[in-house]
């Protein structure tokens, strides 16, 4: 058995922001990316041969952690209206092809895309997700990798941890230090990349971090960045716990059932 995972608006975003720019009138960018979408999905089962498939869509415009930070993803642009209203026909496009979609009324795309893989990843089976989101590193074991189709590349977890200098274990606190700008969630003040990556080389893990106090080190400089997380730790463990993908949603049914029709696989 193998998965494909579509992190379905990432795609289909990306696919209408290449036709928009090639057609004046919506009407012709709508038909071009419903077009773009048949033939990204279709090379996407020639590609991976998948015994199983889904397309995931956010159907959760106000999920948890908009509750928890009413800022989260404030600063993302809209869907255009045109697109917004062409969904279903491109889901149709989707379904054709033998591709069910899959959206919650609660819970984000990016959870149950984590819900899945992670699920099949617990019965050593694999799964690929197509996406461009890079949220999906944390993910990344054996059994899941991540598909950029639009650079053609695969993300597995070694190449990730030889990109990001720090193990998959590691990114989501690496990131509720940093915080994440695209989704506008706030990290720890004046920490970035750089001095992030120093501080989980030294503690390994925000909770080690946050557990220890300042030292006399004689590295006064990241006594300093410690200083500065340990004051804003509330705000740390808010970030991660935005970050943090959720991998338990109940998904009321089998995955039996996302079995390809096209597919002679299992």
């Amino acid at each position: 058995m193998q998965l494909l995972i579509l992190d379905a608006l990432n795609l289909i975003r990306r696919l209408y922001a290449v036709q928009e720019q090639q057609h004046q009138d919506s009407d012709a960018a709508l038909a071009a990316t419903s077009a773009a979408l048949t033939h990204a999905a279709t090379r996407l089962l020639r590609q991976f041969q998948p015994s199983h498939v889904v397309a995931v869509f956010d159907g959760a415009p106000q999920g948890f952690r908009h509750h928890l930070y009413p800022d989260y993803k404030a600063n993302r642009k809209p869907m255009p209206a045109p697109l917004a209203g062409y969904l279903g026909q491109l889901q149709q496009d989707l379904w054709a092809l033998g591709i069910d979609a899959l959206l919650s009324d609660t819970d984000e795309a990016d959870d149950l895309i984590a819900t899945l893989a992670r699920t099949l990843s617990r019965h050593g089976k694999p799964s690929v997700i197509v996406s461009t989101d890079k949220g999906f590193c944390q993910l990344l074991n054996p059994h899941i990798q991540l598909w950029d189709h639009f650079k053609q590349q695969a993300l597995t977890a070694p190449l990730a941890e030889q990109q990001f200098d720090l193990s998959i274990a590691q990114l989501v606190d690496y990131w509720a230090l940093t915080g994440v700008s695209g989704s506008a969630i706030k990290g720890v003040p004046s920490v970035g990349p750089k001095r992030a990556h120093a501080l989980l080389t030294r503690w390994h893990s925000l909770d080690q971090l946050l557990a220890e106090l300042p030292s006399e080190d004689k590295n006064a400089a990241l006594n300093k960045e410690h200083s500065t997380v340990l004051k804003h730790q509330q705000q740390a463990l808010l970030a991660r716990q935005l970050v943090k993908l959720v991998d338990d949603i109940e998904l009321g049914f089998n995955l039996q059932d996302l079995r390809h029709h096209s597919s002679t696989k299992g």
